[in-house]
């Protein structure tokens, strides 16, 4: 199922090793402790990955970035990689048949099932570092502290409203692609999904997708969050089956049977949004296309679907505006069939 676009031999060796012990007097210390903090800002939400068409070691990384005014940082991050492929995970959260997409038949409705996320994205995160930063102009530079030389500039913008703080990947030593967003609200402020739903402002995504050893990109797609539905036993949780999609569940997409261009003509979509934690910024996202389980005789798909973990954007208000995100959909098969990506779904992009 390649649906990304439509909506929405380089190996990692990366070893996270602890730093060694800062010394105050050292020149590099001495040099970063009057940085000014990136927009202003101390938490950021980050989403980046390395992607590259010709190469199976793909990886994306999601989490936080924090920022002290003495000029050091710390990094907590999941890590999805090629290299070591993780299965998709159960959330306990299953939407009741109240959400409808509109008044009408049997598919109208969402179909009842558990939502899966990426492997791991129910726990803690995996992988912490700290680095040490410069603020120059409105570049930001930040440099790693790890085993190897890693070292990441980002452009810093700020909205129009003086409330949030964007960073755009301006280069990095191992990342080709990256998003991050923040403010001086706490990592622990999050919207409920209800927030989500009546965000008033206008939510559109920026992708880079990673699938068949392919990149696509696309941008400033419109991400309809107001046409979930919240259900009515689980508020955590919001729905949507899109009715029909353009280029996505096609007959040569891997239904046959049932998909868009056969007699059945099925290409609705299911989508879940669903919070994996309220003490902190996790949501995640699940699409799969209705006829991928008509052809298994499914009623919840078990297949390759689309999983997207995402953390929300939060400004210094404590209003949602949007996620960074990313997907970690490992196949069953074989690596050449994964579908990996660095998101940001925002009204300031």
């Amino acid at each position: 199922m390649r649906t990304a676009a439509a909506i929405l031999s380089f190996l990692l060796a990366v070893t996270l090793l602890p730093a060694g012990p800062a010394t105050a007097a050292t020149p590099a210390t001495a040099a970063v402790s009057a940085a000014s903090l990136p927009g202003g800002r101390t938490t950021f939400v980050v989403s980046q990955g390395f992607l590259k068409a010709s190469s199976q070691q793909n990886w994306v990384r999601l989490g936080t970035y924090r920022f002290a005014a003495n000029g050091t940082v710390s990094a907590a991050m999941y890590l999805w990689w090629q290299r070591h492929p993780q299965a998709r995970q159960r959330t306990g959260t299953v939407p009741d048949p109240s959400c409808t997409t509109r008044a009408g038949g049997r598919q109208s409705r969402a179909r009842t099932c558990e939502v899966l996320t990426a492997g791991g994205f129910t726990g803690a995160p995996g992988e912490s570092r700290t680095g040490t930063y410069t603020v120059a102009g409105d570049v930001l530079t930040i440099r790693w502290n790890i085993a190897q030389t890693w070292t990441e500039q980002w452009y810093v913008r700020t909205s129009s409203d003086g409330k949030l703080a964007r960073l755009d990947l301006k280069r990095s030593t191992l990342a080709t692609n990256g998003y991050g967003y923040g403010s001086n609200a706490a990592t622990s402020t999050r919207r409920a999904m209800s927030s989500v739903r009546a965000f008033p402002g206008s939510l559109r995504q920026d992708l880079t997708s990673w699938a068949s050893g392919k990149l696509v990109t696309s941008g400033n797609q419109p991400f309809g969050h107001s046409a979930f539905r919240a259900c009515a036993a689980t508020t955590s949780c919001l729905t949507y089956l899109q009715p029909s999609s353009r280029g996505a569940c096609q007959k040569s997409g891997g239904c046959p049977r049932y998909g868009g261009g056969t007699r059945a003509n099925i290409s609705s979509i299911q989508y879940y949004l669903t919070t994996i934690s309220k003490s902190d910024r996790r949501d995640t996202l699940w699409h799969w296309c209705t006829c991928l389980a008509m052809e298994r005789g499914e009623f919840c798909y078990t297949g390759n679907s689309h999983v997207k973990p995402l953390m929300q954007i939060i400004d210094d208000t404590g209003a949602f505006r949007g996620w960074v995100g990313v997907e970690a959909s490992f196949s069953t098969g074989s690596r050449a069939t994964d579908m990996l990506a660095v998101l940001r779904i925002s009204d300031f992009r």
